[in-house]
């Protein structure tokens, strides 16, 4: 008999959050029920393939549960896509392991037998780069932003040591592998027969974000420039977060692909909410600097209202209004 489904705290949000992006409330039910970590009774494994979920013809995304990194999980808790062309194919983001990698190349395999030319990650962060090391040796190239590469190395220490202490022996294998072909600007990247347009952008979530358009299909990959249901991470720069925000939402498209949150939601319109955070979080911090609040009292301060309508606040936001508050001080 399958499991009663628990409307917990995290799928209400999950739910809510598809609902406002334009997706289905029973699709994201049933999602976060499965991945509500209770009714895991084992750590995965390589030959676990991710679940692709079918967006188009040859557009396939994996859409992470809400979660930090588990064994339960083995470090799969960014989305990742996948874009086949009639001669090769392309990856987007590997999550936060090589057991990741392997599980996403597994999947890859199901559903083309075309070799994987490019992996493109969208940014540093180790849930999105930790899997390369799985596609290393067998001729694909590493695609990010310029400004990746630094980014990267200078926290490589960080990000190993957080794989060995949350998987331990699931996490072995995982190694940093730089990108060979770095996007400064815009870039064309040839599937055959389909053509992916890569935009670096300013900095933003980080100072190395990269977004990835199929033109085929109309599909967006924003990577963390859009976070759903997930409480956005600021790593990089607010006002220039909310400076793109503006440029991307004034962009039309058929659909797009968020970093965090379902598969894929309708656009502008999904990027509402996370203006909404970014917004209070801006307006909070400026209202303690002028009120000469110390930074000490931001975490507990800022954007409190929004505790109830994100997956993950207590762990992410009090970071975001020290960073916040580091970067609008000196305002």
């Amino acid at each position: 008999m399958a499991p009663a489904f628990r409307l917990d705290r995290r799928a209400f949000i999950a739910c809510a959050a598809c609902a406002a992006a334009g997706t289905g409330f029973a699709a994201a039910g049933t999602r976060f029920a499965a991945a509500d970590t209770t009714q895991v009774t084992a750590p995965v494994t390589a030959r676990d393939p991710l679940k692709l979920e079918k967006l188009a013809d040859g557009v396939f995304v994996y859409a992470a549960p809400y979660e930090l990194m588990a064994p339960e999980n083995g470090g799969a808790i960014c989305n990742m896509g996948v874009v086949v062309g009639s001669e090769s194919a392309a990856v987007i983001d590997t999550g936060n392991s090589v057991l990741t990698g392997r599980r996403l190349k597994e999947a890859v395999r199901r559903v083309t037998d075309r070799p994987v030319r490019y992996v493109i990650n969208t940014h540093m962060h180790p849930d999105h780069v930790l899997g390369n090391a799985a596609f290393r040796g067998e001729g694909a190239s590493f695609v990010a932003h310029r400004k990746m590469p630094r980014a990267l190395a200078v926290r490589t220490d960080t990000y190993m040591a957080q794989v060995h202490r949350l998987l331990g022996p699931l996490g072995e294998g995982t190694e940093v592998v730089l990108p060979d072909v770095l996007v400064d600007g815009r870039m064309s990247l040839d599937l055959g027969g389909r053509e992916l347009i890569l935009e670096s952008w300013p900095t933003a979530h980080t100072d190395n974000d990269l977004t990835v358009f199929d033109e085929a299909s109309g599909t967006w990959f924003l990577g963390d420039l859009l976070f759903v249901g997930h409480v956005p991470t600021l790593d990089g720069s607010l006002k220039g977060w909310l400076a793109l925000m503006e440029a991307l939402t004034a962009r039309g498209t058929t659909r797009v692909v968020p970093g965090h949150g379902p598969a894929s939601v309708a656009w502008p319109m999904a990027a509402g909410d996370e203006r909404r955070y970014l917004d209070l979080v801006q307006s909070d911090v400026r209202r303690l600097i002028a009120a000469g609040q110390p930074m000490s009292v931001a975490p507990g301060r800022v954007a409190q209202s929004e505790r109830e309508k994100w997956v993950l606040f207590d762990e992410f936001n009090p970071r975001n209004a020290i960073a916040a508050y580091h970067e609008y001080e000196w305002e």
